[in-house]
């Protein structure tokens, strides 16, 4: 039978006190360490919320390639895509972000939360070019919070153990995704076969 969680006493009660360290972990700025896992990171899920719902979004680049600003702000740029700017267009209406950091091999993820800007200012945007090819625009994140996430998520799903990889031919193409979501419009051996061409010549 459903016993749904009403308010926050019955939450509290059910989960009961958390324990010092994870209270203590979390802090209005970067500390040395955190900005060490933020220079090493290739890679990070960039939360946001707007009139539409809310939305996840992969961001990925060499290491480092969130430049740490100073230690309560990070300048992330935003490398070429499929122009949807879903994420960009939540922040010109609720500029609260949420930041999940990770690490190849490491367990232990960071999060930030603070509040982003867009900025499209060509100077800065020129000096995050990657072979000549600027980003159209830098996400400017002011810290809020910042803290490091324990380790059992990526444990139990052992996301980094290469034993727990998934062979790729085991799961639908991205043809077959986009022709089953679009019924039958887009997608495809063709769009399979263009998207691979396009990929390495588009990363940036």
């Amino acid at each position: 039978m459903s016993r749904p969680v009403a308010d926050l006493a019955m939450l509290e009660a059910l989960y009961g006190e958390p324990a010092a360290p994870s209270l203590a972990k979390e802090v209005p700025a970067l500390t040395p360490g955190y900005r060490r896992l933020i220079e090493a990171s290739p890679f990070l899920i960039l939360a946001t919320s707007g009139p539409g719902g809310l939305d996840a979004s992969p961001r990925g680049d060499g290491p480092g390639f969130v430049r740490v600003a100073d230690e309560r702000t990070l300048l992330i740029p935003d490398r070429r895509g499929n122009n949807r700017i879903d994420s960009l267009r939540n922040i010109l209406a609720d500029p609260r972000v949420g930041l999940l950091f990770l690490v190849p091999g490491m367990n232990e993820t960071l999060r930030v939360n603070g509040r982003a800007t867009i900025d499209a200012d060509r100077d800065l945007c020129d000096s995050f070019a990657v072979d000549g090819k600027a980003p159209r625009s830098v996400l400017v994140v002011a810290i809020d919070s910042v803290f490091f996430q324990c380790a059992r998520a990526l444990l139990r799903s052992r996301l980094w153990d290469p034993a727990a990889q998934v062979p790729r031919a085991a799961l639908p193409s991205v043809g077959t995704l986009l022709a089953e979501a679009s019924a039958g419009r887009e997608g495809g051996e063709a769009y399979e076969r263009s998207l691979a061409e396009r990929l390495p010549k588009t990363l940036y």
